[in-house]
Formats: structure tokens, C-alpha cells, sequence
């Protein structure tokens, strides 16, 4: 059902790959709540993914962006502005990697250019991508940008690895930029802290079915899902929250305040009482 929430609004999402991602999501509820935008991604993952049928899909144009490079957002950023004839909206930062994760090195064992690799891409892009949109002054008051982020920056999820600590540079991130952007241009900026989800990048980290599993088993309204987020970024992108900026935001069905469940004990319970029958 569509409301109209993003009506004249227009922005710049980064980081849809395909139909299982969540900025592919968030990129068809834009589109369904009126709103226009440039879809952006690094070539390489373009190449992988099936963004051009999501161009078609929502009327959007495509602009290829290495987040990570000064240059290519500040071309992206002129382009989109050029495109969508005017200032920004709202931008969602949905991109994350970890070539340890990638390449199975333990967080003990860190092979730490691959470490800083993945800082640069999944956290560090953050801050250069509102850096670039504030010294161009391309926000429009009162926009919103959002990030999407995990519980493992607060609590330790071993085989999350060292996405554990890019994710908490990108919520550190996302504050302190955020007090500028706030006091200087009237422009929000939250993170999505969102339940573990089966997109194409997720279910690279180790024992990703467990996580899984064990999230359903703790959240009393089970894991959001993809489509569950983009819904939640809509809100976020809409004029309803326009003085909620700063925060770390749980979408994830309570599991982030929940000590243990009675699913969580039964399933421990019934595992204890096999072994002893062994």
C-alpha cells in the first residue's frame, strides 16, 4: 500500500545488488511511495549484481561509484543533482564487505590490509559520502540519510568478525557527522540497526543459518525482514521524523533487549537432555 510519503522527494541509494537486498527493497518502496532517484553502486558489484533491472523497474538512471573514491562521489553527486534537477532528499549507505570474512581469516589471524579494505568500504565510504554531499551543500533541509548497521558493533557474534568493528566506526560515524549536518544544514542521520537478513552479502559470513535461527528464536515478533527495513527507511526518509537524527535505530523484533526466551531455553534444554541420554 502506498501513501505518497516520498512525494517530490528525490535521492541517492547505494548498494543494491539484486532482489534480495535491502536497498533493492528500500529502492522499490521509494519508487512505490512517489519518491526519484539515482541508483548507485562500485562497477565491480554491478557487473555481479542486476541493477539495470531495477533501473528499469523504478525509472531511475545508474550512476557507477567506488565509494571509497573522493572523485567518483563527487562526480555522483553533481550527476544526481544534474538528474533529479535539484538537491537532495534522502541517500541510504547499504554497503559493507570484509575480505577476512570473504576469505575465512579469523579475527585472531587478521590479514590487516584486507582489514583496512574493508573499513574503507564498509564504514570510512560513510564519512566520504556525507563529506562530499556537505561541502557541495547538495542536502535540501530538513533531508535524511540513513546507514544500515548490525547488532555485532554492541555485542560480540565471533564469526561476525571484523565487520563487527566496521560497523561500530559506521554508527560513530553517522553521530558525529550527524551533529554537523544537523546544526549546520538541518539534515538528520541515523543508522538501521536490522536483524540478521539473507541477502547475497550476509550469508558470506560464517554460520550465517545460525545466526539466523538463533535472532527468530530470540525476537518475540521474529527477524524483520529485507522489506521490513525498507519500510522502516521510508519513515525515516519521510517528513513524519524530521527531528529524529543521531540515533541508532532497532528494527530487528525486540531481539536487541531480549536476555534469553522460553524458544531459546526449550531448544538449550532439549540439546542438554540429548547429551545426557548419549
Amino acid at each position: 500500500m502506498s501513501y505518497n510519503l516520498l512525494k517530490g522527494k528525490k535521492g541517492i541509494i547505494f548498494g543494491a545488488l539484486d532482489p534480495n537486498s535491502i536497498a533493492w527493497k528500500t529502492a522499490e518502496r521509494v519508487h512505490e511511495e512517489g519518491g526519484e532517484f539515482v541508483l548507485t553502486n562500485a562497477p565491480i558489484a554491478m557487473r555481479m549484481g542486476q541493477i539495470n533491472k531495477l533501473a528499469e523497474q523504478t525509472g531511475a538512471k545508474v550512476i557507477p561509484a567506488d565509494a571509497t573514491s573522493e572523485e567518483d562521489l563527487k562526480n555522483l553527486v553533481e550527476q544526481s543533482m544534474e538528474i533529479l534537477g535539484g538537491k537532495i532528499d534522502f541517500v541510504l549507505h547499504s554497503i559493507g564487505m570484509s575480505v577476512n570474512v570473504r576469505k575465512g581469516r579469523p579475527y585472531t589471524d587478521q590479514k590487516y590490509d584486507w582489514t583496512q579494505k574493508g573499513t574503507d568500504v564498509s564504514a570510512m565510504s560513510f564519512h566520504k559520502v556525507m563529506q562530499t554531499l556537505f561541502k557541495a551543500d547538495a542536502m535540501n533541509e530538513w533531508g535524511s540519510i540513513v546507514a544500515l548497521t548490525y547488532m555485532a558493533a554492541q555485542r560480540v557474534f565471533p564469526d561476525y568478525n571484523d565487520m563487527a568493528d566496521n560497523k561500530a566506526y559506521l554508527e560513530s560515524i553517522a553521530r558525529s557527522f550527524g551533529y554537523f549536518f544537523g546544526r549546520d544544514k538541518k539534515v538528520r542521520v541515523n543508522t538501521i540497526s536490522q536483524s540478521p537478513t539473507p541477502t547475497t552479502a550476509g550469508q558470506g559470513v560464517k554460520g550465517f543459518d545460525g545466526f539466523i535461527s538463533y535472532a527468530e528464536k530470540m525476537s518475540p515478533l521474529g527477524n524483520a525482514t529485507a522489506l521490513d527495513c525498507a519500510n522502516y527507511t521510508v519513515t525515516l526518509f519521510s517528513d513524519l521524523t524530521k527531528r529524529v537524527t543521531l540515533q541508532n535505530l532497532y528494527n530487528d523484533g525486540g531481539f536487541s533487549n531480549v536476555g534469553v526466551s522460553d524458544a531459546v531455553m526449550e531448544a538449550f534444554i532439549t540439546s542438554q537432555e540429548a547429551e545426557i541420554a548419549k
